[in-house]
């Protein structure tokens, strides 16, 4: 069982730019390490880190933002309908907040490369056992048991849930992990679902682009309003 309300890290003297000023660029500055109270002071003023490199760590905040829109029901495009007919149809199963490191080493497992260092891991599963970090897993049926074929994971702080990584080790599962962390976050009552940087494959999922300021604007809102992800 998860902590509610979660439980605050140490707090870290370091204090981010305000990323309202911006302009088009996306850094605001970089640091060689990162720790469990200074990610959640950058998630709470609208920046995340994005590594390159083990002890590179540059802290971002795009212009502009991408979110999933929570404001009405999801209407699926047909792809997810699709996937998500096949994986109740397969036996599929989609479980919360079971498996965070094991998803986070999933999405960690890119031949191109991955952003989740060593640093990033540790702090995010830190901020997983004091019960700001969820995930989301998808599994199918095994020999002896079941198998983890993919999900996501991410921060909730206030009503905020701020999604970082997906994955899948079968056609359709990130989707089907995706869908099922949207609904969740939106029947709990999560003002702000980031997504953070806008790409082709997010927009087919049904999120948009919203300029910096109006994010930041909601993102004040949404982080000052306590909501419970967890059972």
């Amino acid at each position: 069982m998860l902590p509610w309300p979660p439980l605050e890290p140490p707090e870290t003297h370091a204090r981010f730019p305000d990323p309202g000023e911006l302009g088009e660029e996306w850094v605001l500055g970089v640091t060689r390490t990162l720790s469990p109270g200074l990610v959640l002071q950058a998630y709470r003023a609208g920046i995340f880190p994005w590594p390159t490199q083990p002890g590179v760590i540059p802290w971002c905040s795009p212009e502009p933002r991408c979110i999933f829109p929570l404001e009405s029901a999801p209407s699926w495009p047909r792809t997810v309908r699709r996937d998500r007919k096949a994986a109740r149809d397969q036996g599929w199963e989609v479980t919360f907040d079971e498996a965070y490191g094991e998803v986070m080493r999933g999405c960690s497992a890119r031949p191109e490369g991955t952003w989740i260092t060593p640093d990033v891991f540790n702090a995010y599963l830190e901020l997983h056992r004091r019960g700001f970090g969820h995930s989301v897993e998808v599994w199918r049926p095994a020999p002896g048991g079941r198998e983890l074929i993919g999900g996501l994971y991410g921060l909730a702080v206030g009503a905020l849930f701020a999604g970082e990584s997906m994955f899948h080790r079968a056609r359709g599962a990130s989707k089907v992990a995706f869908a099922a962390l949207a609904e969740r976050v939106r029947a709990r009552g999560f003002r702000l679902f980031d997504v953070q940087a806008h790409s082709d494959h997010l927009t087919s999922l049904g999120c948009v682009v919203v300029p910096r300021r109006e994010y930041l604007a909601r993102l004040r809102e949404a982080v000052a309003q306590p909501v419970r992800f967890a059972d």
